[in-house]
């Protein structure tokens, strides 16, 4: 009986379900009928989209194995395809991927696009859990046990497996630094002093020197005798007993023409929040005073000066060239010094000394004619690079720009279209893509 009854009620239940639907079902046509308007709004759910900030892969690993996990951030317009002009890039390895990629990837990511520092791609090493982070960033030591011991496979999985595969697959150049924080950071320390280590930048933020009785500083002695040529940048947060202050020491020490050394404390950070605000200092690190704004190029004499001063930052880690915002800025400082009479030899200078920027430097330019109401100069300095300006997206949305100033609309929309039909092919970002005004010129 209680069985029967049970499904009884459940019966009753349902019929009473399937009522209260019809109610609702009609209650809803009711108020569909008095505002059809509100009521299709309504049921249309929201055009969503994904924004991804890189992806990750997996691949078989001979060193460990088995397999092994990876993440990749390319900069921004790296699918641009500029003939002659195909660019290479540094990278940023940085241990700990699962925990530390996003941010990393982000901080590279916003810094170039401020001009602050060169695009980069963002290489991820990820871990295989708590165990794996733990034997993958020490040495062996009798003092911590076990469960330690696997930085001799890390580093040759780096420099045998994972950089060979990222060099193979995106535009690589020689310029490679790694970044690591806590253990990681002990690693990076450890990497650094390893003959024949692939990077040769390292960013070692909050590292674990306390491991094993604080050997890494005696580690550090033997290597800096050797008067090593390499860059380091190291923090610490508000925190002791890392035995990072003894390494600030023994660093300050020994810095020459060899080492580029740079410290920073971060007194109100802990060791788990030091993160964020060491990766932006470490980037900056990378390209010291990489940017310059409009203000300080004024106080330059002339533009032979300014590209002289421009010239010296190609011997950075990552090199320089003028990327859109610098470009800009280059050519505002033109005009506002009254030297855009000469852009006919500023434009020759850059093409001797910057020519992988040359393109950009002529689209900024542009803009700076057709601001200030000279679109005939704007279309010969355009016209004198179109075989590859052909190719990139703002080149057509400055030729677009000049032919609607010379009252050539047709020609005008032919060359908005190109622009962006460009932008989706190269995958521009959603900032970079609505600058081109995608929705002009509609019919």
């Amino acid at each position: 009986m209680r069985t029967v009854s049970s499904l009884l009620n459940a019966v009753i239940g349902l019929f009473t379900v399937v009522a209260l639907l019809s109610y609702s079902a009609k209650v809803n046509a009711d108020d569909t009928h008095k505002n059809p308007v509100s009521h299709s709004l309504a049921s249309q759910p929201p055009v969503s989209q994904s924004l991804s900030y890189g992806h990750v892969f997996e691949h078989q690993s001979q060193i460990f194995a088995a397999k092994r996990r990876y993440m990749v951030a390319l900069p921004e317009r790296y699918h641009m395809q500029i003939p002659g002009t195909q660019r290479h890039y540094s990278v940023l390895y940085v241990i700990d991927g699962d925990f530390q990629f996003r941010h990393v990837s982000a901080a590279a990511h916003t810094l170039a696009r401020m001009g602050k520092i060169p695009p980069l791609i963002v290489v991820g090493i990820a871990m295989q859990g708590q165990k794996d982070y733990l034997y993958a960033n020490t040495w062996e030591s009798e003092k911590e046990g076990s469960e330690f011991g696997g930085s001799d496979k890390l580093q040759a999985y780096l420099s045998q497996e994972l950089i060979p595969l990222i060099d193979s697959e995106y535009r690589t150049t020689d310029a490679k630094a790694l970044s690591g924080y806590s253990l990681g950071g002990l690693f990076t320390l450890y990497s650094m002093m390893q003959e024949s280590t692939p990077f040769n930048v390292f960013l070692a933020f909050s590292p674990s020197a306390w491991y094993d009785g604080n050997n890494i500083e005696q580690q550090l002695q033997r290597f800096l005798k050797t008067k090593p040529k390499t860059e380091l940048f190291m923090t610490l947060a508000n925190e002791k007993g890392m035995g990072v202050a003894e390494l600030d020491k023994l660093f300050s020490a020994h810095t020459d023409q060899n080492l580029r050394y740079g410290y920073q404390v971060f007194a109100d950070e802990t060791h788990y929040s030091t993160a964020m605000p060491s990766i932006v200092a470490g980037l900056e690190f990378l390209a010291p005073n990489y940017y310059v704004d409009l203000d300080p190029m004024l106080e330059f004499a002339d533009y032979q000066a300014l590209l002289a001063h421009f010239k010296r930052k190609q011997s950075q880690w990552a090199g320089f060239r003028f990327d859109w915002l610098q470009a800009y800025h280059l050519a505002k400082y033109l005009f506002r010094s009254k030297q855009h009479t000469k852009v006919d030899q500023v434009l020759a200078a850059i093409q001797q000394d910057f020519p992988e920027s040359y393109l950009e430097v002529v689209i900024a330019f542009s803009k700076g004619f057709v601001a200030t109401k000279d679109p005939q100069k704007s279309l010969q300095i355009l016209k004198h690079v179109s075989a590859q300006g052909e190719h990139h997206p703002n080149w057509h949305q400055q030729m677009s720009k000049t032919y609607e100033a010379l009252d050539n609309s047709r020609l005008a929309k032919q060359h908005h279209q190109q622009a962006v039909k460009l932008a989706k092919q190269y995958q521009y970002e959603s900032w970079d893509y609505w600058e081109l005004a995608p929705d002009a010129f509609t019919d």
